[in-house]
């Protein structure tokens, strides 16, 4: 974390994102001694220490930031063993690479499950998928976070969740009216078998893929995926859409990017990040696809990207229509 203060809001279990801490380790500068947010039920400490996540604060994070500005995304090592010598941990950093990992299937559910619950009040703003036609969406888990099921949930869809591993056949199966690929961590080219997955969904139903799943709709449609010098991580990304002009300030979080010159004709850049203007969004009408980098469900906010689950319904409904 570069706030130099953290764990003065505490923690509280209603702003979970996923349904366990997948966490293996934590950075920061300065832990607070005291919580003083009304929600919160237990200390950032607390929670970390019962579920056996390693953390360590007193280090100047900023300074690690600009060094990963400068030279890119490095390996770091956390240990309590303190009869490990500095060669060991050294050791230990350089012979462990992100590239080429399957992180998906550390993070994926273990079977299929319904999902109902939609998002509370501070989002009514945005909820006007309520009042239409009720959705059919098959949600592929590679480490999907529980806003974006509210957030379809909320827009009237009837939602299952599926492992990254469930076969494209019994998603067919089920006649979906679309289909969600999650988001997730690591390096998509690691998982060949979700790309795969995706290219014989594409074309059957209506596609969304965000951040994890925008990258392998990018691999399906033979496009290239690239790692990225130290990545886009935080909340205040700004994305410019070129089909209207509005810019959108989005929360975001991955280490690669699809790269738009590889992608096949048909397929329209529809979001570029303004920071380093790389590609942030997708569409493929031919196909009924579309796809975001970011993260439109960020919860707490920013909420400007939200209206991202209204085009997807938008594009289900169309293609119902056609049909």
């Amino acid at each position: 974390m570069t706030n130099p203060h953290i764990g003065n809001t505490g923690v509280n279990f209603d702003d979970d994102e996923s349904r366990q801490c997948f966490l293996a380790g934590l950075v920061i500068r300065s832990l607070s001694i005291t919580t003083s947010n009304w929600r919160c039920v237990e200390t950032l400490g607390d929670y970390l220490a019962e579920r056996n996540v390693m953390g360590i604060y007193d280090v100047d994070t900023r300074a690690i930031t600009r060094r990963l500005r400068q030279d890119g995304s490095l390996i770091g090592v956390l240990s309590t063993e303190q009869s490990r010598s500095d060669d060991e941990l050294l050791e230990m950093s350089r012979s462990w690479d992100i590239v080429g990992i399957d992180l998906i299937s550390g993070v994926t559910c273990n079977a299929p499950y319904e999902w109902v619950d939609e998002t509370k009040s501070e989002w009514d703003f945005n909820s006007d998928g309520r009042d239409r036609d009720t959705y059919r969406v098959i949600a592929y888990d590679f480490g999907i976070k529980h806003n974006i099921l509210r957030r379809l949930a909320s827009y009237g869809c009837k939602i299952t969740v599926v492992p990254s591993t469930w076969p494209a056949a019994e998603t067919l199966k089920l006649k979906p009216d679309g289909v969600l690929f999650s988001n997730g961590p690591g390096d998509p080219s690691a998982v060949p078998y979700a790309v795969e997955t995706v290219k014989e969904i594409l074309g059957k139903v209506p596609v969304f893929g965000i951040c994890m799943g925008h990258q392998l709709l990018g691999q399906a449609l033979g496009g290239k995926t690239f790692k990225m010098k130290f990545g886009h991580h935080g909340g205040n990304h700004p994305v410019r859409n070129p089909r209207n002009g509005r810019v959108e300030i989005s929360a975001q979080n991955h280490n690669y990017a699809v790269d738009p010159a590889s992608l096949p004709e048909g397929v329209e850049v529809t979001h570029v990040n303004l920071n380093d203007g790389s590609c942030a969004g997708l569409a493929y009408p031919a196909l009924s696809i579309m796809s975001l980098q970011y993260h439109p469900e960020a919860s707490p906010g920013p909420h400007d990207s939200d209206c991202a689950f209204r085009e997807f319904i938008e594009l289900m409904e169309s293609t119902k229509q056609a049909a």
